[in-house]
């Protein structure tokens, strides 16, 4: 049974990988999980200096998910290549680094620093980052820019190039099929959506920052919804994330659309979670004698009703 799938000529085993920001860089699971029973491991943000992120407190559970701020916290491009990538080079997984910036040039020098490096199979573009040049609005919320950093990144590398799009926009299928227009070979959907909570007793925001990213279970229906919108629009691969705990949720994403799945913040709870969901998905195949998990690839049956009052307009 074929488990594994290629994604502009980089084969992952499986179909699973974990996200960005939520299984460190990698590395430092070695000893307590089989990294090498996943597809591919995510690194986490990095950008071209180590930054301290938000002030504290910059996390908080929510009913079935978890909002947090972190603003990015990283080690910064030079210690990772120092530190994280003699490691990485040790497990057989592939290895896609994802990248935050504050400016176009910043993404571009962070992508140039890391492709010479074997073990980076490929890069993942965060542009839901603030854009310092222009007040701090998020990338990812403005088309034209996220087309000219997916340009930009293109002309640099022959490796492996996917945006992770956020779903705080009207349309993400319009930014699908943008950064399609310029050379991506695939797209993460979704990143998280923006919330907010209160303490009620102090009256004050449960995150220094007042919003942050909402991401866990709660999120899963939509972000299946946008896997599905994404996939009727674009040709290239999906990468689906959003509130995976099970085999069953991946599943869920594969008929979406989604050729690949990321596991995010159900690391927390369970660091070997990524590796238990790719032995569900083969196991549920097998029981469905289905010869390629690929074959679920968009295999959703989304014949749409309407309702009496859709009827009536």
């Amino acid at each position: 049974m074929n488990e594994s799938f290629t994604l502009a000529g980089l084969t992952f085993r499986n179909r699973v990988l974990v996200a960005s920001g939520t299984f460190g860089y990698g590395d430092e699971v070695l000893g307590l999980v089989d990294v090498n029973a996943l597809g591919g491991i995510v690194t986490k943000s990095l950008s071209m200096k180590p930054r301290d992120g938000n002030p504290a407190p910059r996390i908080t559970e929510t009913a079935s998910g978890m909002l947090n701020s972190i603003g990015l916290a990283n080690i910064g491009v030079q210690k990772f290549i120092e530190e994280k990538i003699p490691k990485l080079s040790l497990i057989s997984c592939a290895v896609i680094a994802n990248i935050a910036a504050s400016s176009i040039e910043e993404y571009c020098a962070v992508l140039e620093a890391l492709d010479s490096f074997e073990v980076i199979a490929g890069f993942e573009i965060n542009v839901s980052c603030p854009n310092v040049k222009e007040g701090g609005l998020s990338f990812g919320t403005d088309k034209t820019k996220v087309v000219l950093i997916t340009k930009e990144l293109r002309r640099r590398t022959k490796k492996p190039l996917i945006i992770k799009l956020t779903p705080n926009v009207t349309h993400i299928s319009e930014f699908a099929r943008a950064v399609e227009s310029e050379g991506a070979d695939a797209v993460s959907v979704i990143n998280t959506l923006i919330g907010m909570a209160i303490d009620i007793r102090t009256h004050k925001t449960k995150l220094s920052t007042v919003t942050g990213g909402l991401s866990g279970p709660a999120i899963k229906p939509v972000a299946i919804a946008k896997v599905y919108e994404v996939y009727r629009a674009v040709k290239i691969p999906i990468l689906g994330i959003g509130g995976i705990t099970s085999w069953e949720d991946a599943i869920e994403f594969l008929l979406a659309g989604a050729s690949a799945i990321q596991v995010g913040t159900y690391n927390f709870v369970d660091p070997s979670a990524g590796a238990k969901i790719a032995a569900g998905i083969k196991l549920f195949c097998e029981q469905q004698s289905i010869s390629d998990v690929g074959e679920l690839v968009g295999a959703v049956q989304a014949e749409r009703k309407l309702s009496v009052i859709e009827s009536w307009l």
